[in-house]
């Protein structure tokens, strides 16, 4: 019980600042491990050609949807998990994590062979030329049938963090990619397994996710008990996790048709498109996920404090993340444009692809730099149970605003609307969220005012 007390206090009781450092520095580092995990795949893949560079990029959005399932359950949960401690209900809390992990891997199974079952199709219709499909078809019938373990351990990594166990989350993801980048080289050259030896290497390295997490339950660490008896199919537990899980998934969901889509509009140029374009998504993947990651450590916090009516401590947390997560996008954005051709050069050699792609980094970096404050306030929404707000602010990048911008500028200006599909739908989704920050702003103010205590 000394471990399970000393994590409330961190919620509840910690100096603001630290606990924000606490929870959100492993979450950070295991988003970021996360997002390595395609990037590395693409590093190695690029060496053995664009149409196998593509073929990573191709199949990338359907490991987002399988991702996003499990955070739907997962990080749906942990919204509620989080609320559920703050108030002492443990057992409840219990029910929760047990449900919400039960039924990830059920839905997860079921989407992954219906994938596979129509894996052709689903390619083509995600961007993939008659020159990549080959690669493509190799390299998913490995990875998306492997990724039921990533069901598994994004929806652990959302309910260990509700209940302030960021080391293991951390450990689990970090053992997996350094085994990724151990292996990658091994199966792909040393092997001459080529494409398959990518999904092979990462789904033997998420399996290492696996055991981590495994073992944890096994010695039955934490707060939170997880058990098949304590599966639920209360509508009051799945309305909680729904209510939050949806936007998250829709989030994830968005992001995959986003990702077809600009596919599919690269398609029409050739392969060194495609591939150029699936080169940007990684290295800005790399450093959404950072922020991702710190927000994953604030929501719990957030999440607690609300639910135990310490608004003061919300308000500080928010300030925070402004500043930290503004002051990394920033130096992020500013690297990328200084160094966008090294960057795009990592996941191939073919000219014509750094070419496009660094011209891609360098504009989609500059609004980059509005990224943290699109996240921190959407996080906030979905900690406090404000789930139409947050999946608002959650969409408006990569769905709500970029949809459209994807299908209509490449048609009006040709392939330079593949450079400013993202750029304009991110000034879009900065500008809907200043006007929502200034309400939430003035809202926690009045809470703080009339609960009267920290």
């Amino acid at each position: 019980m000394d471990e399970n007390k000393a994590k409330m206090e961190l919620l509840g009781r910690e100096s603001v600042h630290k606990a924000l450092l606490k929870l959100g520095i492993p979450t950070m580092a295991g988003m970021l491990v996360s997002a390595l995990y395609n990037a590395i795949d693409a590093y190695f893949a690029g060496g053995l050609g664009i149409s196998q560079m593509g073929a990573v990029s191709v199949v990338f959005p359907i490991v987002q949807l399988i991702i996003g399932l499990g955070m739907m359950f997962g990080a749906g949960a942990s919204s509620y998990i989080s609320r559920l401690l703050g108030r002492e209900e443990y057992e409840e809390a219990d029910k929760a994590a047990s449900t919400a992990l039960v039924s990830g891997i059920v839905v997860g199974a079921a989407v992954i062979i219906g994938i596979l079952c129509n894996l052709d199709a689903v390619l083509r219709a995600l961007g993939a030329t008659e020159t990549i499909l080959p690669y493509a078809r190799a390299y998913a019938r490995i990875y998306v049938a492997g990724s039921i373990i990533n069901v598994f351990t994004v929806s652990m990594n959302n309910i260990l963090t509700a209940q302030g166990a960021t080391r293991i989350t951390m450990a689990a993801m970090l053992s997996g990619s350094i085994a990724n980048v151990i292996l990658d080289p091994v199966f792909i050259y040393g092997m001459h397994w080529g494409i398959e030896g990518a999904a092979a290497a990462t789904v033997l390295s998420l399996c290492m996710n696996l055991a981590f997490y495994v073992v944890y339950l096994a010695r039955r660490k934490g707060v939170l008990r997880l058990s098949l008896r304590k599966f639920t199919w209360s509508r009051q537990v799945y309305g909680e996790i729904l209510k939050i899980g949806i936007p998250v998934l829709a989030f994830q969901l968005f992001s995959s048709i986003s990702l077809g889509l600009t596919n599919m509009a690269a398609k029409q140029y050739g392969d060194y498109a495609v591939a150029a374009m699936g080169a940007v998504s990684k290295a800005v993947t790399v450093g959404s996920y950072v922020v991702f990651g710190f927000m994953k450590g604030f929501q719990p916090f957030a999440g607690y404090n609300y639910g135990a009516g310490q608004y003061r401590r919300v308000k500080r947390a928010v300030r925070l993340c402004l500043i930290w997560t503004g002051v990394f996008c920033a130096a992020a954005g500013a690297l990328c444009i200084i160094f966008s051709e090294q960057v795009t050069g990592l996941f191939g050699a073919d000219s014509r692809m750094i070419s496009f792609g660094s011209r891609v980094l360098a504009v989609n970096a500059v609004t980059f730099m509005t990224f943290g404050l699109q996240m921190v306030y959407a996080s906030l929404y979905l900690a406090v149970g404000r789930s139409m707000i947050g999946s608002i602010l959650s969409l408006g990048r990569q769905g709500i605003f970029f949809i459209p911008s994807i299908l209509i500028l490449p048609r009006i200006i040709g392939i330079n609307g593949l450079i400013w599909a993202q750029p304009a739908a991110d000034l879009a989704a900065a500008a809907v969220t200043v006007c929502f920050a200034v309400t939430t702003d003035r809202r926690l103010g009045l809470l703080e005012k009339g609960a009267g205590k920290e």
